[in-house]
């Protein structure tokens, strides 16, 4: 008995169940190579089909996920996810071409000059007396400190002056002058300080003075008379609306020469205290104008 016979032999396929492997040979026990080797041929074949189907099904996953994410970026409304890839914006018309927000420049209102509200009396309104120039009993310039003694004010300016300064004030239009006396030992000093209602002004003074406009020099309150007849050193300058003064010399009434050095520090430290205390008044005066 042959197992090869006995009806009509089924037809072996390598992807339907249950299906038998031909069988050839005089023992029946024989495999049939050649139909095994063509049945490997094509489960191969269509093994490879479904792989470069798969992959491509795949990739054109990929790419649509891709796209959709993209116009989604670009654009919020319903519409914008049903274009094709080929519409898409170019990576210029996509966001994020800049790295971060950006506002509009701004810039500080640039900060008010002091010495505009000291140069003319339109805008230098702050109370102004002997006193607010000159506070306290005593300035320390460094490690000196300086005894304040009398202070004056008065509109007439002239009659505070003397020699060749008198004429000098009046013709550059002075309307106050406030002094201030101040000692260290047997040298006193007293520091003028003539106001106009403008720059102008002042300059025009401290230029047309010389060496003989001095501001006379102011005694009493425990401070003896000085500068009246003796020889004292004078200075003139200017800052502002204010043309300031300083008579400086000795209580004892002896001379001053160029070898007494401490007269001359005094008044220079006088004179840079006035100007210092001018300058304050500028300042305090803009801060109050930028803050109000």
């Amino acid at each position: 008995m042959s197992f090869g016979q006995g009806g009509p032999q089924s037809q072996w396929d390598p992807w339907k169940p249950n299906s038998q492997q031909p069988w050839t040979g005089s023992d029946g026990r024989t495999p049939d190579w050649a139909a095994l080797a063509e049945a490997s041929e094509t489960r191969n074949k269509r093994r490879r089909v479904l792989l470069v189907g798969g992959g491509a099904l795949a990739t054109v996953a990929i790419g649509a996920a891709v796209a959709v994410a993209v116009v989604s970026a670009n654009n919020g409304d319903s519409q914008a996810s049903n274009k094709p890839a080929s519409q898409l914006p170019g990576a210029s018309g996509l966001p994020g071409g800049s790295t971060g927000p950006s506002f509009a420049p701004t810039s500080a209102p640039p900060p008010l000059d002091p010495k505009e509200f000291i140069s003319s009396k339109a805008k230098d309104t702050a109370p102004l007396s002997a006193d607010t120039l000159f506070p306290g009993t005593q300035l320390t310039m460094g490690s000196t400190v300086y005894k304040k003694g009398p202070t004056a004010s008065t509109t007439s300016c002239a009659s505070v002056a003397q020699a060749t300064l008198p004429k000098v004030l009046t013709a550059n239009g002075c309307t106050r002058l406030i002094r201030v006396t101040y000692t260290k030992d047997d040298v006193a000093v007293t520091v003028g300080v003539a106001v106009f209602d403008t720059e102008a002004g002042a300059t025009r003074t401290k230029d047309q003075a010389d060496t003989r406009s001095v501001v006379k020099s102011l005694s009493g309150k425990g401070v003896k008379p000085f500068c009246d007849s003796a020889v004292c050193r004078t200075t003139t300058n200017s800052y502002g609306r204010y043309a300031y003064f300083t008579t400086a010399g000795f209580t004892t009434g002896k001379d001053v020469t160029t070898k007494d050095t401490k007269v001359f520090t005094t008044g220079d430290d006088l004179a840079e205290f006035a100007f210092r205390q001018i300058g304050r008044r500028g300042e305090a005066q803009a801060s109050a104008a930028a803050n109000g």
